[in-house]
């Protein structure tokens, strides 16, 4: 019995930084909640920042806290925007697709146009 409630206590408390992990993921500054799909596989939740001319994904559920993804924004190709379930936009690019709401897509695309001067960007 005791052990039981030991691994009960590990397995609630493994819960609770997990679910702490994403709400501080979510909630930190310069992030917008992003959607992605890489091939055929299903969308993944997680969140986008933007970090020294790449976009970085991280899965909101998961144990770390390093970029699933990294998007460099230097010859970045975006295709046209589509909408998705849940009223988000989705974009491809870089082998993936993007999705998110109007308003962080628009910031994604003025990061994108934003780039140093001389850099080779192809926005559809």
């Amino acid at each position: 019995m005791a052990a039981t409630l030991t691994v009960l206590a590990g397995v609630l408390l493994f819960a609770a930084l997990i679910v702490l992990r994403g709400f501080t993921l979510a909630r930190s500054r310069g992030s917008v909640p992003c959607r992605l799909q890489v091939g055929n596989h299903g969308w993944r939740s997680g969140v986008a920042r933007y970090a020294d001319g790449e976009l970085h994904w991280i899965p909101l559920i998961g144990v770390l806290l390093r970029p699933r993804h990294a998007i460099a924004r230097r010859g970045l190709t975006v295709s046209a925007r589509r909408p998705v379930e849940g009223g988000l936009w989705a974009i491809d690019c870089a082998g993936v697709s993007l999705a998110m709401s109007e308003d962080a897509l628009t910031g994604f695309l003025a990061w994108l146009e934003s780039a140093p001067p001389g850099a080779y960007l192809d926005v559809a």
